[in-house]
């Protein structure tokens, strides 16, 4: 008798239960762990919400939408809420990407195209990280369906629907620029695209987009420089590689778990007689055509930018570049997709899906007594704001306004502390322009830096501040310690002028 896994059942019977099973199962895993195991917030979450503090309208590392998000949701909800929004876009991301495979092959191959989602490492393993790329990745779903409406299926209404997400999609990253330069392209090249330019919709529609990024454009008329400076930066990601190299190496990487899936689903390492079918209508040839040029061109734009500039940029997190692999695969399979050796299939989908965060969470009480390896999410954020605001609070008898001095700690402080500080850029004074070392000496803060042997403030630091009295190095206990060392800060305190 012939084995039919129980989620192949499923997405015959109930494809839309399988959807939303699978991408809230992802979304509460990828929220729980690291809001119950993470004692800080990930990778450049504490600089985004040093920035987002500030609702600046543009910073060094790009448009404001996503530092803006995370400071109100942050406000809101902590920590937590700053998890469950990063989830909320990559399931809003992959409901997009499942109402426009539901429109191209059908409703039964958009579930698998969202399943094979899974297998993409950028939507789960950095995914905590909140950040412009993962914020990009729901607006660049949501800009291909409605475009899709928009010239395809001649919904003359999705133009203006389109306009706002291409507007919040430039907002949240400058990686947009690349998709709107790919719909120019595919309007122009199709006999549709261009027989829609011919009504006012489409023209119309620019007066939204441009409302929604024109105050962003109003300041990069004067902060160009700091932008351009910020994308020149060599991102922390690369050490050997040079960055189109490494951007190749990425976007293989990601890919991995998906080409596992498919490899066996294939049939690999060797067919079975019989496998269960998966049937759909025949995709036209407009619609492959529109899913193969979305899925490859951004990546391969992305890639020859990354060349020519030498630079990452906003293209350190590939999120966005990959939203159509799944519905790629599946459009390329054919209209009866056998999945092959089903069983190993499903428990390779499943462990794809729980196997990550659990093993995150093993290395977060492993690592620490066997290895001597400081894990930025290890680090006691809270109990280091808590012990720096009180210090100040007690001294001058005012709540904690600025920290500054080492690049990562400072705005961990910060986020640390109850009074939520200022954070000031010493190390990159430019980069900071809501605060000024006279700023910090007419209202006061701390400076905190790693200490070394004799806990002495580094040179630079020393240079702003020439009358910082350092005091007694603080050390501060991991949850997990292990056989690490304590941590140990370096710290001084510069007091407001008395009254």
């Amino acid at each position: 008798m012939h084995y039919v896994s129980l989620i192949v059942e499923f997405v015959r019977g109930r494809p839309a239960v399988v959807f939303w099973t699978a991408a809230l199962t992802q979304a509460t895993l990828w929220t729980l762990m690291p809001a119950l195991f993470y004692s800080a917030p990930p990778g450049g979450a504490p600089l985004l919400l040093a920035i987002g503090h500030e609702f600046v309208l543009g910073s060094y590392l790009g448009p404001p939408l996503s530092f803006w998000l995370g400071e109100l949701v942050f406000r809101l909800g902590g920590a937590f809420g700053l998890y469950a929004l990063a989830q909320a876009c990559i399931v809003l991301t992959y409901w997009s990407v499942f109402m426009l495979g539901r429109r191209i092959v059908g409703t039964r191959h958009a579930v698998l195209a969202v399943l094979l989602l899974v297998g993409v490492s950028a939507f789960t393993v950095p995914s905590p990280d909140f950040g412009p790329a993962v914020l990009a990745a729901p607006f660049w779903g949501l800009a291909l369906l409605h475009y899709w409406r928009a010239i395809i299926e001649r919904e003359r209404g999705c133009w203006y629907l389109l306009a706002v997400d291409l507007g919040l999609l430039l907002l949240a990253s400058y990686v947009g620029l690349i998709l709107i330069a790919l719909m120019a392209a595919f309007t122009l090249a199709t006999a549709r695209g261009r027989a829609s330019l011919f009504h006012a919709d489409p023209w119309i529609a620019l007066l939204p987009f441009v409302i929604v990024i024109f105050p962003h454009l109003l300041w990069l008329s004067g902060g160009r420089d700091l932008v351009i400076s910020g994308l020149n930066d060599k991102s922390e990601v690369i050490d050997a590689l040079p960055p189109g190299l490494w951007l190749c190496a990425a976007l293989v990487a990601t890919h991995l778990g998906l080409g596992v899936m498919v490899a066996f689903a294939g049939g690999w390492p060797r067919r079975r007689l019989r496998a269960p079918l998966i049937e759909r209508n025949p995709v036209e040839l407009l619609g492959r055509s529109f899913v193969y040029f979305f899925a490859l061109m951004p990546a391969a734009v992305a890639i020859a930018i990354v060349f020519v500039c030498g630079r990452l940029g906003p293209l350190d997190h590939v999120a966005p570049l990959v939203v159509l692999s799944g519905l790629a695969v599946v459009v390329a399979a054919g209209d009866q997709l056998p999945i092959y050796h089903e069983r190993t299939v499903s428990s390779i989908w499943l462990g794809l899906l729980v196997v990550p965060p659990i093993f995150v969470m093993i290395g977060l009480g492993v690592l620490p007594w066997t290895a001597p390896v400081d894990l930025k999410v290890s680090q006691p954020a809270n109990a280091e704001g808590r012990f720096f605001a009180d210090s100040f609070q007690r001294r001058t008898g005012q709540p904690l306004s600025y920290v500054t001095g080492d690049a990562r700690l400072a705005p961990l402080v910060a986020l640390g502390a109850p009074s939520r500080p200022h954070v000031y850029f010493d190390w990159a004074p430019q980069r900071s322009p809501w605060a000024s070392p006279a700023d910090f000496r007419a209202h006061g803060g701390i400076l905190v830096w790693p200490a070394e042997a004799d806990g002495a403030p580094p040179a630079a630091l020393k240079a702003q501040f020439p009358d910082l009295v350092p005091e007694v190095p603080r050390s501060f206990v991991r949850r997990m310690q292990g056989i690490l060392p304590l941590i140990r800060l370096g710290w001084a305190t510069v007091r407001p002028p008395s009254p």
